[in-house]
């Protein structure tokens, strides 16, 4: 991390910790365009499958990109998606939040994500660890890549009706 004062990085850690908190509300809201807003467009969403760092060549289970990930919303909100038939509803706890680093505009971070889903009539619980990279601008944050690590990504998942 660069030289930053405590107040400093107290100051940072608030201002993204309240970013986290505001992007999980509109997930769990399905407030999908407000999502995408968010989004640097050259920004990355990963959930990989196992370990492994090379996303790109390697099994996820989504690795999106702005197209892709526009694509997903547009799924989930046109209910052409079996998974999204109806749609869950969640709450998601986005907790443990630290800054890794930080280089310029560039703020890594990394979190802990505990998700709860109702569908059916019954309740099914994800937990993970997210990575988040930050680009600051003037309008405020923009993710540039988001990395969501299922604690149980190499077993048995189901399919999902939302983002994590």
């Amino acid at each position: 991390m660069n030289k930053m004062t405590d107040i400093d990085t107290k100051a940072l850690l608030a201002d993204v910790t309240e970013f986290l908190w505001h992007e999980a509300d509109l997930l769990d809201a399905r407030e999908y365009q407000a999502w995408l807003a968010l989004w640097d467009p050259e920004g990355l969403y990963i959930m990989p499958i196992g370990g492994g760092d090379d996303y790109a060549n390697q099994l996820n289970l989504c690795h999106d990109n702005d197209k892709m990930r526009r694509m997903r919303v547009d799924r989930f909100e046109r209910g052409f998606s079996i998974s999204s038939a109806p749609p869950a509803v969640t709450v998601r706890t986005i907790s443990r939040i630290v800054i890794d680093s930080t280089k310029g505009d560039e703020i890594k971070v990394r979190a802990a994500e505990h998700l709860v889903e109702d569908k059916f009539g019954r309740q099914r619980i994800w937990a993970g660890n997210a990575f988040y990279t930050l680009i600051k601008t003037k309008d405020g944050f923009k993710l540039h890549q988001k990395v969501v690590r299922l604690l149980n990504s190499d077993g048995a998942l189901n399919s999902f009706s939302y983002l994590f």
